[in-house]
């Protein structure tokens, strides 16, 4: 992903600092900011955004770094249930107080902090998220935001409810192309779309196995019953840990979880579409050594084609999706000439128009008619949508100083949560493909090998009652939504 020009918005005087000038105001005092006294970008720390990390090690790691690059945040804060994962980012940040149970965290550093970093794997994405929105706190949560369709839409609705800044961490988002890529098809360049395709290169772990067995012994450092939240209880495998645990769906999300929300987020932005229709998926057999069908229903497949169907807003018929993942792609379109890509490394995404096709890479980055020759002969719109050159984590920071009403982002919730809705559906699609009842004759029979029909409103599929087992999940004793 490109650089962008790093830009801090100076933060106004905190509540503190307000009531105190106030007063001296009125008592005929003239006062001179902190920041003045300090210095040309000195912060008081008294103005600082005061950010508290859910997830320290890994990603969060490097969520934290990225929101430490603005002088007006201060990290107060860590959470990890991993020692060991989290020990550079408790180095980096001495100062800031380490907890295992965010729950605790929250509790006790409530009166401490603005704002919350949610960096976990997906199973607790969203029940950290909402403790955080209900104390009042903005809060920057990883992509694909939630682990299942009713809690993307439980957060979607309760960003407004709680008056919070919010952002999905899906960086592209924020990018100068796929801003390119919405003026190119708002000026007409390639008519209406009616067909995309996206494909990723994901997954990068192993999927497509069997659920780990076998007895090993917790790390010291490792939290285990911590680590898996909300999800049924197993024993301590280190197959899970500390990345795999996407391609198994009591933790993650798969490819489509992973990914989608780079790769699809040019397609929700830029075009007229909320919720889908109709999903269906196909997935590659799997087979045991005695030429038995293999069927792993706690993992995701090695490999998935997803099929979605969008009716526009405007009203112009529908949009076909296609999702491509482990290493499966879409038919190479015939406006591509030799020496062209067909994406980037981690995949692209192909618009297709009634007058053109268009395709961009990872993040709708270098957006590109078809033949590329028209990238030449072609003249490219003026700019009319904004760009965000301070980059996505700093977006999210600056908009949180600015406070709820006035700062902008992104992704925020009430955009993230649709679009996250859209990929959980595919990963319905998915887990709905074993679901079987036996035949007569003993024999299975997959009853969800179909295409299956989504009610948005009412939030459930509509011809196979099975498939719904999959929009919300159960939680184990001492978890909750909180709602």
């Amino acid at each position: 992903m490109k650089k962008s020009k790093t830009i801090f918005t100076k933060p106004e005087n905190s509540r503190r600092s307000f009531i105190k000038n106030a007063a001296m105001v009125s008592a005929g005092i003239m006062i001179v900011p902190r920041h003045v006294l300090g210095g040309k970008g000195f912060v008081a720390p008294s103005d600082k955004l005061n950010i508290a990390a859910i997830g320290a090690g890994g990603k969060g790691n490097g969520d934290i770094k990225e929101f430490s690059k603005s002088p007006n945040v201060n990290i107060v804060a860590l959470c990890d249930v991993d020692d060991r994962r989290s020990a550079e980012t408790r180095k980096l940040h001495p100062d800031a107080k380490y907890y295992k149970d965010f729950r605790k965290m929250l509790e006790a550093e409530k009166n401490n902090i603005d704002a919350c970093s949610i960096s976990t794997p997906d199973n607790l994405h969203a029940i950290a998220t909402m403790a955080a929105m209900q104390l009042g706190k903005h809060v920057y949560t990883q992509k694909p935001l939630a682990h299942d369709i009713f809690e993307a839409r439980a957060l979607a609705e309760a960003a407004g409810r709680y008056k919070v800044i919010t952002q999905m961490g899906n960086q592209g988002g924020s990018s100068d192309g796929v801003r390119q890529a919405h003026e190119m098809i708002d000026a007409g360049l390639i008519g209406d779309v009616h067909t995309v395709q996206v494909w990723t290169n994901r997954p990068v772990w192993p999927q497509g196995l069997p659920t780990p067995t076998g007895n090993f012994p917790v790390p010291a450092e490792l939290d285990w019953d911590l680590w898996q939240g909300p999800a049924k209880t197993v024993d301590y495998n280190p197959a899970y840990l500390p990345f795999s645990w996407r391609g198994y769906n009591a933790y993650g999300t798969g490819a489509l979880g992973d990914m989608a929300c780079h790769m699809m987020d040019p397609v929700f932005r830029i075009l007229p579409i909320d919720f889908p229709t109709e999903v269906e998926c196909s997935i590659p057999k799997s087979w045991t050594l005695d030429g038995k069908e293999a069927k792993y229903p706690d993992g995701f497949p090695p490999a998935s084609v997803i099929h979605l169907k969008y009716p526009r807003k405007d009203g112009k018929g529908d949009i076909s999706v296609s999702w491509y993942d482990g290493g499966l792609m879409p038919p190479l379109p015939d406006e591509l000439v030799d020496g062209d890509r067909f994406g980037g490394s981690d995949g692209g995404a192909l618009f297709i128009g009634d007058k053109g096709k268009m395709i961009v890479d990872c993040y709708g980055e270098d957006p590109r008619l078809l033949p590329t020759k028209l990238m030449k002969e072609t003249t490219m719109p003026k700019q009319t949508i904004a760009r965000v050159p301070e980059g996505h984590y700093l977006q999210w920071v600056n908009a949180c100083i600015a406070g709820y009403g006035k700062g902008k982002t992104s992704s925020p919730f009430e955009y993230a949560g649709p679009f996250a809705e859209s990929i959980l559906i595919g990963n319905l699609a998915i887990r709905s493909w074993n679901l079987e009842s036996k035949k007569a004759n003993g024999k299975a029979a997959f009853l969800g090998r179909k295409k299956l029909l989504w009610n948005a409103k009412e939030m459930r599929i509509t011809n196979f009652e099975e498939a719904n087992l999959f929009v919300k999940r159960e939680y184990r004793a001492g978890w909750s939504l909180g709602i």
